[in-house]
């Protein structure tokens, strides 16, 4: 149950971000030019602790048994009955969506929608559960089951040569509906060594404001985005504007290779005052305009807890003031920072207007990710405007549901219209989009439709659906379009490890959101199917699958 949630849980978090803060004292004014994979010597300190942490948690954690509960391997050591009781206003900000029922082929064999590749809500949910947040505290529209797909890499197959990303397509048996099935379609882009990449031209847009003020706002916001600076060179260009009551310019085109110029600017800077955003994103499309590079990546970097209170502030008003300028063709990146006052809903749409992605940092190790690790993917689009078109044969599936992208759906006319607006995909993303289907050689029974089948048969020795992408190369106009026909070869009664994660993670945000179309989804079989999978050789996966138990005891 909830206790003093807003009090309590921001002040542990409080706690933990000055601890990490202590920790990585000179982190950011003791680096030099280093351009190492961590960035600087300070960084293999500063991750050390947390993996630790994890480490020695793992180690104490006593067998779960899958019913007969858990051990008291979550507990974080704190006494809540010594904590502040003064509770703390939670204002965040999120859009609930309508979830998609189930479509009969026979009547609408064509699903169509925007590639996304924004992993925000796994990152905010991933610092909710840690806050000991049960399934009922969760807010509603916070988490969107693609970002939590996308949030992880797959061992997808690379784009051939002269193509911008290879696609995977894989089919096996749905977990939590022995009825259906999941095909699974797998995008990657080729990576890049952002040292080779095409010189950037960013420009750092940070919120200042009052609201901004605690530890896991303004403070990681500088730290980060001084990770981030370590690994610019000579080629590229960094300009800084700040906003609270008014925008103000700190830095204007000055150099990649002058770091200790850009990172005293950033850790000079104090939050106060009140949230003039729009002014701050006008001028900092200025500003990217200014010192564009023609061929190069101009981008805005947006850091913020999204609370905008002054000029334009609504949904729609920000909308079309994005819309409007990213016909300059420079990018948009949203980086949200805190707790408490997330206006998760603003961010969102700025990132998807701006021809951009949305991340959500909650501690050192995920801006490492976002902006050291992925810095290609984050920084350096290799694919605008991308479209999916899935054509399911109506003689084989009898009906579909795609999970998640509720908001990123498109009329089937919007597919091969140039001048709608779709998502970007970067340099080494992956996509990862899951269909729950129904065939036609099983009689089933679903929400919303109906299908019964007088007889059994088998099912044709032909194609299941076809997936064809429309994207634009950056800087074009015309969209260039791929086809990818699937067929029964896809399907395999021994899934391999990648849809197995796949659909552990699906199922598990099944449950979080409550789907109605959960099944026999539950938290303790998504535990008990992760053990089956090997999530120990990457750190994020295995994050993943501790964070399902966590959840599950937050509720105990």
């Amino acid at each position: 149950m909830m206790k003093n949630r807003s009090g309590l849980f921001l002040w542990k978090r409080s706690l933990s971000m000055m601890l990490i803060a202590a920790l990585t004292t000179g982190m950011i004014t003791g680096c030099g030019a280093s351009k190492s994979d961590t960035g600087c010597g300070g960084m293999e300190a500063e991750t050390a602790a947390p993996e630790a942490s994890y480490e020695a948690e793992a180690a104490a954690e006593e067998s779960y048994d899958g019913m007969n509960g858990a051990s008291e391997y979550f507990y974080d050591g704190y006494d809540d009955t010594q904590m502040p009781t003064t509770e703390m206003p939670n204002t965040e900000e999120y859009t609930a969506v309508e979830e998609s029922g189930y479509t009969m082929t026979s009547v609408s064999p064509l699903s169509t929608f925007s590639a996304d590749v924004d992993t925000a809500s796994y990152s905010n949910l991933r610092r909710m559960i840690e806050d000991g947040y049960a399934l009922e505290d969760i807010p509603e529209g916070s988490v969107r089951i693609e970002e939590l797909l996308n949030y992880f890499q797959y061992d997808y197959a690379g784009p051939k040569k002269g193509e911008p990303f290879g696609v995977t397509t894989q089919i096996a048996d749905c977990p939590w509906n022995q009825n259906s099935k999941i095909a699974m379609i797998g995008l990657k882009t080729m990576e890049i060594d952002f040292s080779e990449a095409p010189a950037s031209n960013l420009v750092f847009l940070l919120d200042v404001s009052g609201s901004m003020y605690s530890d896991d706002k303004l403070p990681l916001l500088q730290k980060s985005f001084s990770m981030l600076t370590e690994n610019l060179t000579e080629k590229d260009k960094v300009s800084i504007v700040v906003y609270a009551g008014e925008d103000r310019v700190i830095l204007e085109g000055v150099s990649g290779s002058e770091q200790k110029e850009i990172i005293e600017a950033i850790n000079s800077l104090e939050a106060g005052g009140s949230t003039a955003g729009s002014d701050g994103i006008i001028t900092a499309y200025r500003l990217a305009e200014e010192y564009f590079i023609k061929g190069g990546n101009n981008r805005v970097i947006l850091a913020t807890d999204g609370d905008l209170n002054v000029g334009l502030t609504t949904e729609e008003e920000l909308e079309k003031l994005i819309t409007r300028e990213k016909e300059s063709g420079v990018y948009l990146s949203v980086l949200g920072f805190g707790t408490g006052n997330l206006k998760d809903n603003k961010m969102e749409t700025l990132a998807d207007k701006g021809n951009g992605n949305y991340a959500y940092i909650d501690s050192l190790t995920e801006a490492k990710k976002v902006l050291v690790e992925e810095m290609g993917a984050t920084l350096v689009t290799v694919a605008e405007d991308v479209k999916f078109q899935v054509e399911f044969n109506p003689a084989v599936v009898a009906g579909y549901r795609l999970i998640g992208y509720e908001n990123r759906r498109l009329a089937e006319q919007d597919f091969a219209d140039d001048t709608k607006d779709a998502g970007e995909i970067g340099a080494g993303h992956t996509v990862t989009v899951l269909y729950e289907i129904v065939t036609t050689d099983t009689p089933a029974t679903y929400s919303g439709t109906r299908l019964k089948y007088a007889e059994e048969k088998e099912l044709p020795d032909e194609e299941w659906f076809t997936v064809n992408i429309r994207y634009k190369k950056p800087g074009t106009s015309k969209s260039l379009l791929q086809s990818y026909p699937v067929d029964g070869e896809a399907y395999a009664e021994e899934a391999g490890q990648d849809i197995q994660f796949a659909m552990a993670v699906a199922e598990f945000g099944l449950v979080v959101t409550d789907s109605s179309y959960k099944g026999d989804a539950d938290l303790r079989t998504v535990i008990d199917r992760l053990k089956t999978i090997d999530t120990k050789s990457d750190e994020y996966k295995d994050e993943f699958s501790y964070l399902v138990r966590r959840l599950w005891k937050n509720g105990q």
